[in-house]
């Protein structure tokens, strides 16, 4: 089809979870992640909205978190179908009248109106909202004009509490979501969204050849969508037949009752030190790695065309970040947390998880690392007796 016109995005602004218990959430971000909290709602919104709201930040990372007060609001709705996760995406757009009007004419399904506000300073502040194809997550869209407040309602910290980012979180880098199916999801991001293709895998974690032999296997296909203008990346991901139930993308899909956001990648300028001292200090748990990943890992460098790091792969080993590329001294870094559920030992804090990636040249999203994320996770699940 032909190249459609921009919306006009020029940001992932914020991320709104929807949450059972806020003040969980408050300790992980401000004192494991060392985000500040930087706002809260007010009473008006709170019994408006029925629900109540902090914002968290590190770098340019905008997390709103919200848990219901009551029946009846936007979280409250949400956690009766799933556990706690991303229920909106919002994205800062340069124009949010010439957003709508591309959106209707492409046959966007409108939640709102376009919403207006002006703040103390006569900031002035305009949004509308979307339905997708990404289960309950929604997507709103946002013009600021010297709006000063953050988001209608909040009230914003003298000073920020909780952390200093210590750890060096700097953007969000691309967004992953499952689906049982994600042709649809595909098409809807091309056609409505004017998203265009990025890059692409599929494959087994256990080696297709010897298919026959196999009773299990954890398999997907991985299509990355991206709005050039803005570089703002979707990761998608679906199960790959044979052993569709098995997959992990399937079991995601289960834990978390319908199709959603897995995790959210955000950026750091050291990851060694990052994971470190989130290791050390805060506790954070990552995904395993097998120590036969860095066996292989000097022949792996030559074979992808890397051909020299600057990392020790002693130091990689014990920290168990993982690296890929395809161009000489141009890779990225890499590792993911482990799961919510299993980071709070609560199985309502649901299947999210995070990765932490640094990018040294490489724009690509791990290929030969997206196997070993998949046969972690696998192993995983094998411990709890899941497949």
């Amino acid at each position: 089809m032909a190249k459609q016109e921009s919306l006009g995005i020029k940001a992932l602004e914020s991320i709104h979870w929807y949450v059972h218990d806020l003040e969980r959430s408050r300790q992980f971000y401000t004192k494991g992640l060392d985000f500040a909290e930087v706002a809260v709602s007010g009473p008006e919104l709170e019994a408006h909205g029925k629900q109540k709201s902090a914002l968290f930040q590190a770098g340019e990372i905008a997390l709103v978190v919200s848990q219901p007060v009551g029946e009846g609001g936007r979280a409250w709705r949400y956690l009766r179908k799933h556990p706690d996760g991303v229920g909106t995406l919002n994205f800062v757009v340069e124009d949010v009248e010439k957003a709508f009007k591309l959106l209707d004419s492409r046959g966007a399904t409108f939640i709102t109106d376009i919403q207006r506000f002006t703040d103390d300073a006569g900031g002035k502040l305009a949004f509308f909202s979307i339905t997708t194809p990404f289960g309950d997550t929604t997507f709103r869209f946002l013009q600021r004009d010297n709006y000063k407040s953050i988001y209608p309602g909040f009230q914003v910290h003298a000073q920020p509490k909780g952390g200093q980012n210590k750890y060096g979180f700097d953007k969000l880098d691309h967004v992953t979501s499952n689906f049982q199916t994600m042709k649809p999801m595909l098409l809807w991001m091309e056609h409505v969204m004017g998203f265009e293709k990025f890059w692409h895998i599929e494959f087994h974690t256990d080696d297709v050849a010897s298919q026959q032999k196999r009773d299990h296997g954890s398999g997907l296909k991985s299509e990355v969508m991206w709005d050039p203008k803005s570089g703002v990346k979707f990761a998608n991901n679906e199960p790959k037949f044979p052993f569709f139930k098995a997959s992990q993308i399937n079991i995601f899909n289960e834990d978390h009752r319908g199709d959603g956001v897995q995790h959210l990648a955000i950026t750091v300028k050291d990851i060694l030190t990052s994971v470190k001292d989130m290791r050390h200090n805060a506790g954070i748990q990552f995904m395993p790695t097998p120590g036969s990943y860095y066996d292989a890992l000097p022949d792996r460098i030559q074979r992808m065309g890397i051909k020299k790091i600057d990392e020790d792969i002693n130091v990689l080993r014990d920290l168990e970040v993982l690296i890929d590329g395809d161009k000489e001294r141009s890779y990225m870094l890499q590792i993911f947390m482990k799961d919510a559920a299993s980071l709070y030992k609560q199985a309502d804090a649901g299947p999210f998880f995070y990765e932490i990636i640094q990018r040294k040249g490489d724009q690509g999203f791990g290929g030969g690392n997206f196997r070993a994320l998949f046969e972690s996770i696998e192993r995983a699940q094998k411990a709890e007796g899941r497949v």
